[in-house]
């Protein structure tokens, strides 16, 4: 069945921002509340939503595709939907009135589900009709939806096959999500094992006596988890919402389960929620902002036994020194190994979790691959539970529990010394429940650039950068250096692989840039720039930016197609090599922008001059259109493109670093192309991208170099020097933004040779780049820029 519309009931946070999301796949929604008599909250949702940041919507007429209801007046809407996901209150009563709602209306064979952590399935379905149950399962999304990456799918024994495999290639293809398969367990895998590190995590720092900043700090970075570690988190999420989600646990929990003895009711922390301090959203949390303090200092909350809570346990927040947080560059076992209160606590909550997780192998899950993806896309662990425990060795982590008093859950003691993940053969495996390793299947439409590392050298390789045969005739660049920035090393390597390549008609006959860091490139290396710049090696750094506009320029017209794959952040030059690529298959959550003028600069490496034509050409293409209906032989001239029309639009573009914060914002914004394809799952990026090039490779033609581009010239650029004036007066623009805007004006409007009547080359433009490009940064205002994103990592505005 074809998900051609899908309903949401309830537009909470939750619900909302599903139906956010799946709009963002370019599909209907119809999203319905309660009906209340002086509120409209379905629409109210959308409303607050596109005011929201981080955005729920890729882009914010995908709001369009919503239509918001009530489930009395408009409950008829669902007769056409195929999918209807509830997300009511965690109210079996609550819930059971809203599915005899939806079964009076429901189309036989649409699928129901609901977003429920906390009650069991066999409880939801109760009461409804055979076809109901059979087209009846849990997708668990998590909070915000179209960021979080895992979707926790549960079926029971009456559920159609056929119905859950539909639902779940629509979440993975079309929503991007990371699907994992749960057995229908209180809290099924996330939630149960990530609940349960966060209490061990308060638990522990109260006993040990440790301070929330170091806790935090061991239990974050040093292993493997995002940056709020265990109080920073709960932060976050909101303190109110933990005892919620313990109560919840323990409401469904089986009698032994362990986490009924780590369980403590902590006074001091309902003492915080009573007077509104439960975290970012209230008057602080473990963490707030001194609200007595003008420069707003970051303070941290004292423990200290947990039995009460009170404003002057607040003290300024300190930075944690400690040699755990050191340790985790030599490993997760350095960081628990390490004698120091860090170390000590870390070691005490990772090994109760651990343990925790594996006692649970078969009980949650059926792989120990899937509470492994669980834990990573559901709390963005680097590595879940088991390969934690690969990192820390199996048979260290047995001896270990034994010397905190903890049994060996049984699947421990069944992979003794080995490893519950290893390579054979050229492929991963991983450690099953009957003792036996088994190969980790891909879906198809997924190719992971790490599965071609475990059975292949690189082609070409050297210190900033790898390239790999990824099958087909198609090789893939790969960057890695810090941030995947240029330098030398990375401009040889591109020219050694367009060597390699040739004519496109022998071994290889396409190129894909793309790698699996966080990041695909934030631009050029500041460091090493701002060292030349120091010893005032300027023919050196005017060699090494006409060096990438050479390379970038080689690439945009070598005689075989290439693709660029960006996931993440691509500024700067990340984005110059994207606008010389053929074509772009980005993922979805891909943030794009030339970001130059933060540090004192311009595009140097053709990004100017991409961005005039690839907006002009969308104004000429948009001109063809409108002009469709007019037979062509009543036009007795071409149409240009206006003089100042794409000039503008570049301008206002580059000169405020403008950066999508999705890859269709990017095609609004003119970085990326309407042709352009958009990726939602990033595994399945790779594949999409070397697809696209194999398509491309079939009679490929390179462009040909433009020599009659029109630029408006001096008059052009007084107009767009005016605009900065009047920002500077409102004081929307500091000064050295104007000194900025002057060059980038001269290059997008042709600098002296610029004028309507004159044609100019790709070339010539490229010259003005590099000629400002030198001059700027040779002034002290760029300098001081540098060295300011250097230190602070943001943008100095003076």
């Amino acid at each position: 069945m074809t998900l051609s519309k899908i309903a949401v009931i309830g537009s909470g946070v939750m619900g909302s921002g599903i139906a956010a999301h799946i709009t963002n796949a370019g599909v209907p929604v119809v999203l319905l509340d309660i009906k209340l008599p002086e509120k409209d909250l379905a629409k109210d949702a959308v409303a607050r939503m596109l005011k929201a940041d981080p955005a729920p919507f890729m882009r914010p007429e995908n709001a369009k595709l919503i239509t918001t209801g009530n489930l009395e007046d408009d409950v008829n809407l669902l007769k056409d939907c195929d999918w209807i996901i509830e997300v009511v209150l965690e109210d079996l009563k609550v819930k059971h009135k809203t599915y005899e709602t939806i079964e009076k209306v429901r189309k036989k064979g649409a699928v129901v589900s609901s977003n429920t952590s906390t009650i069991p399935l066999q409880h939801l379905i109760d009461g409804r009709s055979k076809d109901f149950a059979a087209h009846f399962m849990i997708t668990h999304f998590f909070n915000p939806p179209r960021y979080m990456r895992l979707l926790e799918l549960v079926t029971g024994p009456q559920t159609d096959a056929k119905a859950a495999a539909n639902i779940r290639e629509f979440c993975d293809v079309r929503l991007g999500k990371g699907v994992v398969v749960c057995k229908d367990t209180p809290g099924f895998i996330a939630n149960r094992l990530g609940v349960y590190w966060l209490t061990a995590g308060v638990n522990e720092a109260i006993k040990q006596n440790v301070s929330v900043e170091i806790a935090d700090a061991v239990m974050s970075k040093p292993v493997g988890i995002p940056k709020t570690g265990v109080f920073g988190l709960i932060d976050l999420v909101g303190i109110d919402l933990m005892p919620k989600l313990e109560d919840s646990l323990l409401s469904t929990l089986p009698q032994d389960d362990l986490y009924r003895s780590l369980h403590t009711d902590h006074p001091f922390i309902k003492q915080m929620i009573a007077g509104g301090y439960t975290g970012r959203k209230g008057k602080g949390g473990f963490y707030r902002l001194d609200p007595t303090s003008k420069a707003k200092d970051k303070q941290a909350l004292k423990l200290r036994d947990g039995k009460s809570f009170a404003e002057d346990h607040y003290t300024k927040s300190e930075k944690a020194a400690d040699p755990a947080v050191d340790a985790g560059k030599a490993g997760l076992r350095a960081v628990l190994e390490a004698n120091s209160s860090g170390g000590r606590y870390a070691r005490a909550v990772l090994l109760q979790t651990l343990h925790y997780a594996a006692s649970l192998a078969g009980e949650i899950a059926d792989t120990v691959q899937a509470i492994d993806e669980g834990m990573r896309w559901g709390y963005n662990w680097k590595a879940g539970p088991f390969e934690m425990i690969d990192q820390l060795g199996a048979a260290w982590f047995a001896q270990a529990l034994q010397q905190e008093g903890l049994s060996v859950p049984k699947i421990v003691q069944q992979v003794g010394d080995g490893q519950f993940y290893r390579i054979h053969n050229g492929a991963q495996q991983f450690f099953g429940l009957d003792g036996q390793y088994h190969d980790v299947v891909r879906a198809p439409g997924v190719l992971l650039l790490s599965d071609i590392k475990l059975k292949s050298q690189p082609v070409l390789k050297n210190s900033a950068a790898k390239v790999w045969d990824i099958g087909d005739g198609v090789l893939c660049f790969e960057h890695t250096s810090k941030m995947n920035t240029f330098e030398e090393g990375t401009f040889d390597l591109l020219e050694q692989t367009i060597k390699t390549i040739g004519d496109g008609k022998g071994q290889y006959k396409a190129l894909v840039v793309y790698n699996e860091s966080s990041n695909f490139s934030a631009g050029a290396n500041l460091g090493i720039a701002l060292f030349m710049i120091n010893i005032a090696m300027w023919p050196q750094v005017e060699g090494f930016i006409a060096r990438g506009q050479k390379v970038f320029t080689d690439l945009k017209f070598a005689p075989f197609p290439t693709v660029g794959a960006p996931s993440g952040m691509a500024l700067g030059g990340g984005c110059e090599i994207l606008l010389a690529s053929d074509a772009v298959q980005a993922h979805a959550e891909t943030y794009v922008g030339l970001v130059e003028v933060g540090v004192g600069v311009i595009p140097g490496w053709g990004g100017c001059k991409e961005m005039i034509l690839r907006l002009q050409e969308r104004e000429q293409e948009a001109f063809n259109k409108s002009m469709s209906a007019v037979k062509k032989e009543s036009l007795w001239f071409s149409p240009p493109v206006t003089p100042m029309g794409a000039t503008r639009k570049a301008f206002e573009t580059i000169g405020t670093a403008t950066v999508a914060k999705s890859a269709f914002e990017a095609q609004d914004i003119g970085y990326f192309r309407t042709r352009d394809g958009v990726t939602m799952n990033r595994d399945r990026l790779l594949f999409d991208a070397k697809q696209k090039a194999l398509q491309l490779a079939q009679n490929y033609q390179p462009p040909m170099k433009r020599e009659d581009i029109r630029l408006p010239g001096a008059s052009g650029k007084l107009a767009l020097e005016m605009a900065v004036a009047d920002l500077q007066k409102s004081g929307k623009a500091t000064p050295y933004d104007g000194v900025v805007s002057a060059h980038l004006a001269d290059v997008l409007t042709g600098g002296t040779k610029g004028d309507w009547s004159v044609k100019m080359s790709e070339d010539d433009i490229l010259k003005l780049e590099l000629a400002q490009f030198m001059h700027l940064l040779k002034n002290e205002g760029t300098l001081a820029r540098i060295e300011h994103m250097l230190d602070k990592g943001k943008p100095l505005r003076n």
